[in-house]
Order: C-alpha cells, then structure tokens, then sequence
C-alpha cells in the first residue's frame, strides 16, 4: 500500500470502520505492527507467505514473542500455495505447520493462505491441531471445501473472487456458510471486486465484496456486514485491542 494513510481514510468515507492488516513476511509483518500501534481501528498480523517459506520462519518468531498482546491479533497470512511454487512444497509444509504452532503457544488466531493444496493443508491442520480460532482468508473453494473447513470449527472469509463472473463455486460456499463463520475481506492490493477488477484493490471496495457476499445469501448487504464484524471481532479477538 503506496500511502496507507490515504487508503484508510478513503476506507473511513466507504464506511470500513476495521482493518486487519496482514504480514507476509518479516518487513511487511514490522510494517503492519507499526501501523496498527498508530491507526486506531487497525489491528495486525505477522506470518510467513507460502511463497516465502523457504526463508523460515525464526524472524517470524522472533516477532511474535518481542509483540505480543497490543494490536497483533493472528499468525499469517500462512499456508501451502502449490499455483505457484516459489517455495518447495515441503519447505511450505515446514513453515505452515511451525506457524499453527505459533499460533496455538500464542493463543492467537491463525489465518491460512491456501490454492490448490487443500488435501495437504487440511493434513498439516490435523497433524498439528487447529487452532481455536482459525480464519480461511480469500476463501476459494466451493462447497466441500466449505464443509471441511466448518467442520474444523473455522472461519470463511470472502473476498472480492465473490463478485466474478465465473466465481459459483465460491458463491455457493458463501451461501452456505453460517453467518457467525462468515467474514468479508479485500486481500488487497489483490483480486479487486466488480467494477473495479484489473485495478490495485483497497480497503474502501470491502462493501462491494459484502454487496457480493449479501447477493449470493440472498440478504440485505446491511444483515452482512452486522454479521460479518460480529465474526471478525470473535475470530480475530478484537475486543479490547484497540
């Protein structure tokens, strides 16, 4: 985010009272810290992208044991992606499964960053022990998938993939899932909403995922995003986080 300032302020005037923002490695989890301490209605994640996975994850440790408490909510982004393949795959195994571990000595939540690997990342969840607050963030899979997740106890978050035309599968899921497991998400600067697509995506557009969300439930847009900050400060453990 070139000017996050500006980002959160156009956020504010979208109505985005909350912004979890994420780490995908050491800077970018430092940088997120830093945010959050100085934005009120920002909180933070530090984690080991899949794609990094091959740096290991000590710096990630190192951070979570000088920061804990204050505004640092989850563990993550973190998980396998085996689209890509910047890490090999038993390097991400490696790093996934030492950050469930984090997240379960830290009692913080756990978002998990999974594409094309779910036999494997449910494997590694079981192996380990999900922990009690785990988050499914840009949620891509369809209805089996949502399933498994649910039956984990987990948390489906939705992001702008809803409002693709060729997104039924996640639609379905978003359909299905409870509303106090259901969260809504930009993943900017990524995967922008409809009209927006193609663009570099931000926080202010997250209403568009909910108006997408709220379409495939057949709800009000305003019954999603009630139900979805009631599930984002649950899952996350906001209350009392600034």
């Amino acid at each position: 985010m070139e000017d996050p300032a500006a980002a959160l302020a156009r956020a504010r005037e979208a109505g985005v009272t909350g912004v979890v923002c994420a780490g995908t490695d050491v800077p970018s989890s430092v940088a997120a810290l830093a945010l959050a301490d100085a934005t009120p209605g920002v909180w933070a994640t530090v984690g080991l992208h899949p794609h990094h996975a091959s740096r290991g994850v000590e710096g990630i440790a190192r951070l979570l044991r000088d920061e804990a408490g204050g505004h640092l909510v989850a563990v993550g982004e973190c998980g396998l992606d085996y689209h890509y393949d910047h890490s090999p795959r038993p390097d991400q195994r490696r790093a996934f499964a030492a950050q469930v571990a984090l997240a379960r000595e830290a009692g913080l939540a756990l978002v998990v960053h999974t594409r094309e690997a779910w036999d494997d990342t449910f494997a590694v969840l079981t192996a380990e022990g999900v922990p009690d607050r785990t988050v499914f963030h840009c949620f891509t899979g369809g209805v089996a998938e949502a399933r498994r997740c649910l039956d984990l106890g987990a948390w489906l978050s939705f992001s702008g993939i809803t409002s693709f035309a060729r997104a039924e599968d996640v639609r379905a899921a978003a359909a299905l899932c409870p509303a106090d497991r259901l969260l809504v998400e930009t993943d900017s600067p990524y995967l922008a909403p409809v009209p927006h697509r193609g663009r570099p995506n931000e926080p202010a557009w997250v209403p568009l995922v909910a108006q997408a969300v709220a379409t495939a439930r057949g709800e009000a847009v305003e019954a999603v995003a009630a139900a979805s900050w009631a599930a984002a400060t649950t899952a996350y453990g906001l209350e009392g986080r600034g």
